[in-house]
């Protein structure tokens, strides 16, 4: 057995209660052929790992059956032992593919790191991860250790949520020019990545926050910011509308981006006719009415995708290290101690950055 140190979430006391990561001694077994045992560098705190330790809207522990689980699905690691057939090499930098277990088409059932049974996430000082869980960075990128941390899961979840949402408005309308069809998000990770590539396809794009240094960092891409903070609360919608219909020349959104779904009817109202709804993952809520009819009659396409496929995976990746298609560089890399501080900043909307890196192992 290898035994390591991590932070682990263990089963509820009692129903209902919140997790807290404790740090530990972990074992487990070596890796078979198809792994590679990894040395994590930097990871990258997402949404799954909040959700993991409210548990909402699952319960790892009860679903997983494990009474002992090392989130983490995020992050850069360095190969410490591998099998020559796999063509990873000791010493490799990689990036975590987090496709845990895909179907029979390549597209993820379960996550590594979250829902997927029996695999260690990178919170810890070592695991392993099947080899087609690794993606190879390339050598002397420009693109930061940090940086492809935080690329890791929002930016290929970006890359290929964009594939699909772009194939979808091109389908009905092939003979529009993208320099007339704008594309929105609401604030997050992903919107971030995703307004990006929307915007090197020759898209206008605008995105809302309300942070003072979030609406810079938005600007700073390129994108439009839509100040959240100026619009009413009694009337927000219409405010928000207000600004969209300005915003696109009264058409609406093209694709509108909405990984959030704090104002889901607003979204669909801000939509222009033969419009697209792109959601990768959610934040608040998981159920919206729908009006089949009016959705029919206005031509919107929903697309829902999760995560993405190897062959996206690496398509992302070599795009990232050409055209600088990245994360901004963290202002703060949070220490492995801290990690829980991480944890209740990151629950509490305490932290700006949409990239919390944090250190495992520094190179």
């Amino acid at each position: 057995m290898i035994s390591t140190q991590a932070w682990v979430l263990h089963p509820a006391a009692s129903p209902g209660e919140p997790a807290q990561l404790v740090q530990e001694e972990f074992r487990f077994a070596p890796p078979e052929p198809d792994e590679a045992l990894v040395r994590p560098l930097y990871g990258c705190w997402e949404g799954n790992m909040s959700h993991a330790l409210r548990r909402s809207p699952l319960d790892l522990c009860v679903a997983r059956d494990e009474s002992s689980i090392v989130l983490g699905n995020a992050g850069v690691v360095e190969v410490v032992q591998a099998e020559t057939t796999s063509g990873l090499r000791p010493g490799d930098r990689c990036l975590v593919f987090c496709n845990g277990e895909p179907d029979a088409h390549g597209y993820p059932r379960r996550i590594y790191g979250y829902d997927a049974r029996r695999t260690i996430g990178v919170l810890a000082r070592q695991t392993k991860l099947k080899n087609r869980q690794l993606i190879k960075l390339p050598a002397d990128s420009s693109i930061s250790l940090e940086q492809w941390a935080g690329f890791s899961l929002r930016y290929v979840t970006a890359w290929a949520n964009w594939r699909v949402a772009l194939g979808c408005w091109r389908a009905q309308m092939d003979d529009s020019p993208a320099a007339q069809a704008a594309v929105l998000s609401w604030g997050g990770g992903v919107g971030l990545a995703e307004l990006t590539l929307a915007r090197l396809a020759g898209h206008p794009a605008g995105m809302v926050a309300s942070r003072p240094s979030r609406l810079a960092l938005i600007e700073r891409h390129g994108i439009t910011p839509i100040d959240r903070s100026a619009f009413s609360e009694a009337s927000f919608e219409a405010d928000f509308l207000r600004e969209v219909q300005r915003l696109t020349d009264g058409q609406g959104a093209a694709i509108f981006v909405d990984n959030i779904g704090a104002h889901y009817r607003s979204t669909l109202k801000a939509l222009a006719r033969q419009g697209v709804l792109a959601t990768s993952g959610w934040k608040h809520g998981l159920t919206f009415p729908v009006v089949r009819a009016s959705e029919c009659i206005d031509r919107h396409i929903h697309v829902y995708t999760h995560y993405a496929r190897r062959d996206e995976g690496e398509a992302a990746v070599a795009f990232a290290d050409v055209h600088g298609w990245a994360p901004p560089k963290p202002q703060q890399v949070w220490a492995w101690d801290d990690i829980p501080q991480l944890a209740e900043a990151y629950a509490a909307g305490d932290i700006d950055d949409y990239f919390p890196v944090y250190s495992i192992n520094r190179p």
